[in-house]
C-alpha cells in the first residue's frame, strides 16, 4: 500500500477492513487494480456468477524473475511457484466460465515445453519419482533405509541386554535425529553416540548399528540433492527461454488474483459492487462503514459541490464524513461494501483527501489553525478532488474562520473539488446557506430520549445541543443550568431564528425551482401538442389530396370505358360515387373518425358483415355466416339501412375498372377465403364493364371450401344470369353474365 493510500485508509477507518480483505489474496499486493475499471468491472461481475476453486498462495516473484533473465538458477521450490500459477490457469481452462471472462483465459496458451515441467511435479511441490528410474530408485532406497533404521530401534527398545538402562520404550527425536533414552552405564550394554542429555540426567543415544544406517541415509539424499539440482538447472535454462511467458503468467495471476480475492470477500460478507459513474455524485441507500458494528444505515445525497454537515455533538457527523468518503474510496478500487447497490451511486473523483486530524503537537511545533491552513494551501495545487473537512473552524475565532473558508469553499469549489464539511458553528452555516451549490445536512437529536439519532435532515440546519451533550456525560446539572445563564437566552433564539429562516429560504428556494421545472414542462408539453396537431393536420390534408387524385384517375378510366360501350348502370354508380364522395370528403373535415368496437356492423371491401372480436391490428368478423380475420384498418362502419331500401351494389364499381381489359378465367388455387371472394369480386367486376359474356373461375377440386364459397357468392350475386360446374370435375365454374 503506497503512503498516501495508507493514509487516507487510516484516517477513514478503513485499515481493519483492507486487513481482513487482504486474507483473501493468494499474495500480498496494493489494493489499486492498473488499467480500465469499466473492464475490471466487467470480469468480476462474470466471476461472481461462477464458483471456481481459490488460487493457492504464491510469493513475489519478481526477483525469481530478475535472476531468469540474468540466466541464473533457481530452487525447487522457486520453480514450483510458476508451476502453481500455470497449473491454476489449466484449472481454470477446463471450467465453463462467462464472457468476457471465458475468451480471457482461453487466450492463454501454455506452451508444451512449460506443460511438460508441470507434468514434473506432485502436488506437493516435489519432482515425481515415477517420471525419472534413477530418482525413483534413490527414494525406494531412502524408504527401506528408514524402515531399517525404524526396526533397528525397535528391537534394542525390546532387548533383554539393554532393558535395565531404557528410560522407556519410545524413540525420540532430539535435533532432528531418532535416539534412545538411556540412563548412566549403558556403554556396558550397547556401543553408542551421546547426542544430548535430558533434564533428568538421563543420555539421548544414537545406537552404532543405526549410524551405519545414518550414514548410508545421508549419502542418498546427497544424490537424491544432486539429482534435483540437475533438473532445476535444466529447468531455469528452459525458463530463460520462455521468460517473457512466464512474466506474462506471473501479471496475470496477479490479476486474477484481484478478481477472485474481491468476489470471495464480497460472498463472504454479502457486499455489493459499486461502479463509480461520471457524474460527481454521491447517493448512499443502506450504507454500513465497515468499522461500525451494529450501525445506523446512511441514507444521504450528495448531488451539490459542498455538503455542510451541522447538528448535534456526537451524533455521527464525522462518520457520515468518513462513510461518504469511505464509499468514494472503495467504489474508486472496486472494493465491496454493504448497501442497496440498486439505489446506491458514487462518482469518480482523482483523489481523495481528509482534513480531520489535529495537526498541533509538539514534534512539529504549529499551531491547530496554521496546520489546517498548511493542508488547505496544498488543495489548490489540486483538481477533481473530494475533500472531507472535520471541524473546519477549529483553533481560531469561529467568525472570521466563518468568512475565510467561505471565501477558500468557493474559490476550491471552482477547481472541481468537492467538499463534506462538518461544523457546529452557526456563522459559517448561515454564510453559506442561501448557496444554490451548498447542501445542509442536520444531525438529529432525540428530544425526549435526550440522545443523538445518528440520522440525518437534508436542507436544514442542526443545533450542537452542547449543553444536553454535556450533562449525558456525567456534568452536573447544576453547571450546565448556569452556563445557560451566561449563555443567555438571546443567543439560543438568535441560533433559532438562524435555523429557521436557513430553512425557510431554502424552502421557498425549492418551491420555486418546483414551480419553474413545472412551468417548463408545460410549455414545452403545449409546444410538442401544437406541433402534433399541425403535424396531425397535414397529414389529413395529404391523405384526402391523395384520395381525391386515385378517385379522379378511375373515375377518368371509368368514363373511357363507358365511352367504348354504353351503360346506364355505370353512369348511374359514377353518380352514386360522386355524391358518396362528396359526403366523405365533407365528413372527413368535420367529424373525427370513431373507433370501431364489437358488435358493428361493418363493411370490409365489398362485404357486408358483422363485427366480432379485435386483437390487436387484426379483427374477426362474420359474412354470409363465414368468419374472416382481417385488417382492422380495412375495416369501415356502415349504416343500417330499411331493407326495403337496400342499396345494389357499393362504389366498388370504379375501382374495378382500372384495367383496359379482362381476362375470361381467373385462378383460386392456394388462396384463403377473404382473399378468394375478394378476387373473383374484381374479377366479375372487370368482366361486366369489359362486357364479357362469359367467363371461368378456376377453384379447384380439393377439399370443396372454395368450391362452396363461389358458389354461395354467385348466388347472391345481382348481375349473374346462370352458372354451373364444368363436367368431368376439373375444378372449374363457368358463369354467363
Amino acid at each position: 500500500m503506497e503512503r498516501g493510500e495508507k493514509s487516507i485508509v487510516q484516517k477513514l477507518d478503513l485499515d481493519g477492513y483492507i486487513a481482513e480483505f487482504k486474507q483473501f489474496l493468494a499474495r500480498d499486493k496494493a489494493v489499486a487494480m492498473p488499467g480500465d475499471i469499466n473492464q475490471h468491472h466487467r470480469y468480476i461481475k462474470a466471476l461472481s456468477s461462477v464458483q471456481f476453486p481459490p488460487p493457492k498462495p504464491v510469493p513475489n516473484l519478481e526477483r525469481e524473475l530478475n535472476l531468469i533473465k540474468k540466466q541464473g538458477i533457481l530452487g525447487l521450490e522457486e520453480i514450483f511457484a510458476f508451476v502453481t500459477m500455470v497449473s491454476y490457469f489449466n484449472r481454470l481452462k477446463a471450467l465453463s466460465l462467462p464472457e468476457p471472462l471465458g475468451s480471457w483465459i482461453g487466450e492463454i496458451e501454455i506452451p508444451d515445453d512449460i506443460a511438460e515441467v508441470v507434468g514434473y511435479f506432485t502436488e506437493e511441490g516435489e519432482i515425481n519419482p515415477e517420471r525419472d528410474p534413477e530418482l525413483h530408485s534413490i527414494e525406494r532406497a531412502i524408504k527401506r533405509n528408514r524402515a531399517e533404521i525404524k526396526e533397528t530401534l525397535y528391537k534394542l527398545t525390546h532387548a533383554a541386554k539393554l532393558r535395565d538402562y531404557l528410560v522407556d520404550t519410545q524413540v525420540h527425536f532430539h535435533s532432528g535425529e531418532e535416539t534412545l533414552l538411556v540412563r548412566g552405564g549403558f556403554n556396558n550394554a550397547i556401543k553408542a553416540t551421546v547426542v544430548g542429555r535430558s533434564s533428568g540426567g538421563f543420555f539421548y543415544i544414537i545406537p552404532q548399528s543405526v549410524t551405519h544406517l545414518k550414514e548410508k541415509e545421508a549419502a542418498l539424499l546427497s544424490s537424491r540433492s544432486e539429482l534435483i539440482w540437475r533438473y532445476c538447472k535444466e529447468i531455469s535454462a528452459l525458463f530463460f527461454k520462455w521468460e517473457r511467458f512466464l512474466s506474462f503468467v506471473n501479471k496475470a495471476y496477479d490479476r486474477f488474483d484481484h478478481y477472485q480475492a474481491r468476489v470471495s470477500f464480497a460472498r463472504a460478507k454479502e457486499y455489493e459492487f459499486i461502479l463509480p459513474g461520471r457524474e460527481k455524485r454521491i447517493t448512499l441507500h443502506d450504507f454500513a462503514h465497515p468499522a461500525i458494528e451494529n450501525p445506523v444505515p446512511v441514507t444521504l445525497d450528495m448531488h451539490k459541490p459542498i455538503l455542510l454537515v451541522t447538528g448535534v455533538n456526537a451524533g455521527g457527523k464525522t462518520m457520515l464524513l468518513k462513510s461518504l468518503l469511505s464509499a468514494v474510496y472503495m467504489s474508486k478500487y472496486l472494493l465491496p461494501f454493504k448497501c442497496d447497490a440498486s439505489r446506491t451511486k458514487v462518482g469518480h473523483y482523482k483523489s481523495i483527501e481528509a482534513v480531520i486530524d489535529d495537526p498541533q503537537s509538539v514534534k512539529n511545533d504549529i499551531s491547530t489553525f496554521a496546520g489546517r491552513m498548511q493542508e488547505f494551501a496544498k488543495l489548490f495545487e489540486k483538481q477533481d478532488a473530494i475533500v472531507g473537512v472535520d471541524e473546519i473552524e477549529l483553533g481560531t475565532d469561529s467568525d472570521e474562520a466563518a468568512s475565510l473558508f467561505r471565501v477558500m469553499l468557493e474559490a476550491l469549489k471552482k477547481r472541481g473539488i468537492h467538499f463534506i464539511v462538518t461544523t457546529h458553528h452557526k456563522r459559517l452555516a448561515s454564510l453559506m446557506a442561501s448557496d444554490d451549490e451548498v447542501e445542509l445536512v442536520a444531525a438529529l437529536y432525540d428530544e425526549e430520549r435526550r440522545v443523538p439519532t445518528y440520522t440525518f435532515l437534508q436542507g436544514s440546519i442542526g443545533k450542537s445541543y452542547a449543553f444536553e451533550t454535556a450533562q449525558r456525560y456525567g456534568v452536573p446539572p447544576a453547571i450546565v443550568s448556569e452556563a445557560k445563564k451566561v449563555y443567555g437566552e438571546d443567543k439560543e433564539n438568535l441560533n433559532e431564528l438562524i435555523e429557521k429562516s436557513t430553512s425557510l429560504e431554502r424552502e421557498m428556494r425549492k418551491k420555486i425551482a418546483q414551480v419553474e421545472s413545472e412551468l417548463k414542462s408545460l410549455e414545452r408539453q403545449k409546444q410538442r401538442l401544437t406541433e402534433e396537431e399541425e403535424k396531425l393536420k397535414e397529414q389529413h390534408r395529404k391523405a384526402i389530396a391523395t384520395l381525391e387524385n386515385r378517385y379522379n384517375a378511375a373515375t377518368k378510366k371509368a368514363r373511357e370505358a363507358l365511352k367504348a360501350k354504353e351503360s346506364n348502370e355505370g353512369r348511374r354508380l359514377l353518380n352514386e360515387a360522386h355524391k358518396r364522395k362528396s359526403v366523405e370528403v365533407k365528413e372527413a373535415t368535420v367529424t373525427p373518425k370513431e373507433p370501431l368496437k364489437e358488435g358493428d356492423k361493418v363493411k370490409y371491401r365489398s362485404h357486408k358483415g358483422e363485427l366480432l372480436s379485435i386483437r390487436g391490428n387484426n379483427a374477426t368478423i362474420i359474412v354470409d355466416g363465414l368468419k374472416m380475420r382481417v385488417p382492422l384498418k380495412e375495416l369501415k362502419r356502415r349504416q343500417e339501412t330499411p331493407k326495403a331500401k337496400q342499396p345494389v351494389r357499393p362504389k366498388k364499381a370504379t375501382h374495378h375498372v382500372e384495367k383496359d381489359g379482362a381476362t375470361v378465367s381467373v385462378k383460386l388455387l392456394g388462396m384463403y377465403a377473404d382473399e378468394a371472394i375478394d378476387t373473383v369480386d374484381k374479377f366479375l367486376s372487370d368482366a361486366l364493364v369489359n362486357g364479357l359474356n362469359e367467363v371461368q373461375i378456376i377453384h379447384g377440386t380439393g377439399s370443396g371450401v372454395l368450391a362452396k364459397l363461389v358458389t354461395e357468392y354467385l348466388k347472391k350475386h345481382p348481375k349473374i344470369q346462370k352458372f354451373y360446374r364444368m363436367p368431368g370435375n376439373l375444378g372449374i365454374t363457368v358463369v354467363e353474365l
